[in-house]
């Protein structure tokens, strides 16, 4: 994947309100999902991060790169690669789940993983 789709998506995602990230996400993958990567096990909250309440810091990077690996693989294959991307078990991010690095903070892991899979170019 070219270093500018990279950027375009990284660019998209930082411009956009966290409220609209959060609803966006919620509608990708569920309020479940989204509350267990940004750390929290309030399912219910997710909906007022989508409204009015804001995530702390830590959450919000972690919705924001979730933003942004969504998009990534969202856009060259589908939404419904892109879920079974985010659930399923990553044999580059130790066979856990996108969700379950985004969770413990492996950001960088979680992104290289995404383009990896993005760019066919696992065994890189």
């Amino acid at each position: 994947m070219p270093v500018s789709a990279v950027a375009d998506v990284f660019a998209s995602t930082m411009r956009m309100d966290i409220h609209e990230v959060v609803r966006r996400m919620n509608s990708h993958l569920g309020a479940t999902l989204v509350a267990a990567l940004a750390g929290s096990r309030d399912s219910k909250l997710p909906y007022r991060w989508a409204k009015d309440t804001t995530p702390n810091a830590q959450a919000e990077a972690r919705l924001r790169m979730a933003h942004r690996v969504w998009s990534l693989i969202a856009d060259a294959e589908s939404d419904h690669v892109a879920r079974s991307w985010f659930i399923g078990a990553n044999p580059l991010l130790e066979e856990l789940s996108p969700v379950l690095a985004l969770r413990e903070d492996k950001l960088r892991q979680v992104s290289l993983a995404a383009q990896a899979f993005v760019e066919d170019s696992w065994g890189a």
